[in-house]
């Protein structure tokens, strides 16, 4: 199968360090070609994959100080796939809304992936107008705000199963890993370890849109405790160590989280999760197996002191029957798979109308 992967520009895939759709794009992407199908990767000039690349930007725009708007960025690389449409069996996007118009004409050839949150105000009457996008949800509740729409099906995340270490012994500290930013939680991550007694490490990303968030709100909050460690971002190596050696990953989430990549990571490593019953957390994590999922932060504190009790080969276990990128892709390529079946049925259907079309004017 002939297959195009649109990625976000944004980082290149896969990501120097934050950035989870990119890292999704390159785990489908290189299972994909493992596979044995043709994939042509859409992404930034500094991405590393062993599909063709299609290089639509010099190097990823977060790291680019030259740019100051992503939009025309992503348009050129819309009007190259335009152009290329023809080439592929199925297009699968992974850049949000933006290619809605321009692929009207081939819809039916295309898969797209949400990989936000859809409960903002203006999505419902954008997604109702483009009704006729194929679109495939990430998690089930990440649907519940849409209107009326073309799911064509629900895709859990993976990883490769040797990406990430199994660590049967932990060190005794809590680890928080993401991004700085109210809905992810740290400030109760802090709260967590300030009431439990145990060190907490903070992996993070800080977005400039959250700088002052950060200055005003958490920063303070590190510097007045001092089991609280901010390390920054990390890349992929580093993650292995910082998420494998935690007792538990901390995931206080106060949003509807469309599914969050780091909650399998961490069990990839056989590091329960501690997180707040937000969004698709009950997708995700078996409650009392792969971690514990909590309402309150009384709650959560009791959880961390109860966490010992999670068997962490049994965390890995979880993460190797549901969360790895065979999974992952073998679903992709039954979807992929139904879009041809539909294909093929219209295609049938009008070759029957001109073939009877034909007849009939032949008869007359």
């Amino acid at each position: 199968m002939k297959i195009a992967q649109i990625a976000p520009l944004t980082e290149a895939v896969p990501p120097r360090t934050y950035g989870g759709t990119e890292r999704i794009v390159s785990y489908l992407t290189e299972e994909l070609v493992r596979q044995g199908h043709d994939v042509t990767l859409f992404a930034s000039g500094d991405s590393r994959t062993s599909a063709e690349l299609v290089p639509c930007c010099d190097i990823a725009l977060r790291l680019n100080p030259r740019v100051r708007h992503d939009i025309p960025q992503h348009v050129m690389m819309l009007e190259q796939v335009r152009r290329r449409a023809d080439e592929f069996d199925v297009l699968h996007f992974h850049i949000d809304i933006l290619h809605f118009p321009v692929v009207r004409d081939f819809a039916e050839r295309t898969v797209t992936t949400l990989h936000g949150r859809l409960d903002l105000p203006d999505l419902a009457q954008l997604y109702a107008m483009f009704d006729d996008i194929p679109l495939v949800s990430i998690s089930y509740d990440q649907r519940w705000p849409m209107p009326p729409v073309h799911w064509i099906g629900t895709v859990y995340h993976g990883l490769p199963r040797d990406l990430l270490r199994f660590r049967p012994k932990a060190s005794g500290y809590l680890a928080f890993l993401g991004r700085i930013s109210p809905e992810k939680g740290p400030e109760t991550a802090i709260e967590i370890a300030a009431r439990t007694g145990m060190p907490l490490k903070i992996a993070a990303k800080i977005d400039k849109v959250d700088q002052s968030y950060w200055k005003e709100r958490v920063e303070p909050k590190v510097l007045r405790n001092s089991n609280v460690e901010f390390i920054g971002e990390i890349d992929e190596r580093q993650k292995a160590d910082f998420l494998g050696n935690a007792a538990a990953l901390l995931f206080p989430i106060d949003w509807p989280e469309p599914f969050g990549l780091v909650t399998i990571e961490a069990m990839a490593c056989g590091t329960p999760v501690i997180a707040f019953r937000r969004g698709a957390v009950p997708e995700v994590i078996d409650d009392g197996v792969s971690g514990l999922i909590v309402d309150t932060l009384d709650a959560a504190v009791d959880a961390v002191r109860r966490i010992n009790g999670i068997d962490r080969a049994r965390v890995r276990r979880t993460f190797e029957e549901r969360f790895t990128v065979e999974r992952m892709c073998r679903d992709y390529v039954a979807i992929y798979g139904s879009l041809s079946d539909v294909i093929a049925k219209a295609l049938g259907s009008q070759n029957k109308r001109a073939k009877n079309a034909a007849m009939m004017t032949m008869s007359t």
